[in-house]
This record gives C-alpha cells, sequence and structure tokens, in this order.
C-alpha cells in the first residue's frame, strides 16, 4: 500500500543488553553458520502489525497509551534453532507473567481497533541468526541474558536488500499498576 508504514509493538534492549545479544549472535554463527542480525535490530516482537494507513498511527500510539503493567525481568538461557524456519534464536525457559500479559493485551487490543495481528500462539524469542544450519545442532548451553524490561516499543519496519531497517516512533514505560 503506496504511503503506508510497516510497524510492530516491541521490546527493544538497551546498549548492554543488545550487545548481550550480538555476542550470543556471534557464538551462534560460529556453531550454525548462517547471517547474523546486526545488533542495532535486535528486538523481542510483541504484536506484528504490517503496513498500515498514515493516519493509523494515532490509534496504535492510543492503544499503547492505555496499558499499564508493572516492569518485570526476563532471563533467556536457551539458544534454539528451528530447522523448518532456518532461523536460531535466544528464549527464555520460563516466562515471567507481565511478558505474555503484555503481549496478549497488545493483540486484543489491535483486534478490538480493526487491526490484523499474526493468529500464531506469541513464542518470546530474539532472532540471532537467518539461513542457520540447524542441522549442525546447538551444543552452547552458556546462554545467560538478563533483561530488565522496563518499556516497550512502536518500530516502524523499512525491508531493504541488506536487511531490514528499524525506526522506534513511540515507547511506553511500563512499572505502573
Amino acid at each position: 500500500m503506496p504511503g503506508s508504514h510497516r510497524v510492530f509493538f516491541a521490546l527493544w534492549p538497551d546498549d548492554d543488553i543488545a550487545r548481550q545479544f550480538d555476542e550470543a549472535g556471534r557464538k551462534a554463527h560460529g556453531l550454525l553458520k548462517g547471517r547474523r542480525m546486526r545488533r542495532e535490530t535486535l528486538h523481542l516482537t510483541l504484536a506484528f502489525i504490517g503496513g498500515i494507513a498514515p493516519e493509523r498511527l494515532a490509534t496504535l500510539r492510543d492503544i499503547a497509551a492505555t496499558i499499564r503493567l508493572p516492569a518485570f525481568r526476563l532471563l533467556f538461557d536457551r539458544l534454539q534453532c528451528v530447522p523448518r524456519k532456518k532461523i536460531a534464536w535466544a528464549s527464555a525457559g520460563a516466562l515471567p507473567a507481565g511478558l505474555p500479559e503484555l503481549a496478549a493485551i497488545l493483540d486484543a487490543q489491535l483486534k478490538a481497533a480493526g487491526f490484523r495481528t499474526e493468529e500464531r500462539p506469541f513464542a518470546a524469542h530474539v532472532t540471532l541468526l537467518r539461513n542457520a544450519n540447524c542441522a549442525a545442532g546447538v551444543a552452547d548451553d552458556s546462554l545467560h541474558i538478563e533483561w530488565p524490561v522496563r518499556d516497550f516499543v512502536l518500530v516502524e519496519s523499512e525491508l531493504k536488500p541488506e536487511g531490514a531497517s528499524y525506526r522506534i516512533i513511540g515507547r511506553w514505560p511500563l512499572g505502573q499498576t
């Protein structure tokens, strides 16, 4: 759709957490090859919306502004490789209550406002590699990234031949109840 914005809600790591994910991606690349995600693109998608008309951005901002949830800590302790998708990602063995709740509230409010969201179940992960050789197996169990999640963001993505570029267009704090 010409003039549309391709958007999604996400958790966006600060520089230190992004550096830790980048290092995990470097280690995973040594095992699984593939294409590493650039440090500045590492994130956890909460709700992918896709292409929307510019005038709908205000509705997305209004939805985000209504969310009042506590901040939480998220421990990424697993490196997984999904053979069907050829993607390696960092995931959490246990999710804090706030994360699935945040994703579910966003999804419900987006649907109520007429936005289309993905129908597949929410899977909390940070993609580290694409085109990974999952047949090589994952032998590294040393992943330990503790992320104090204090906010969530609305991101606009632009697809380019060298990969997607992202721009944060809104940020909302967690911590209120």
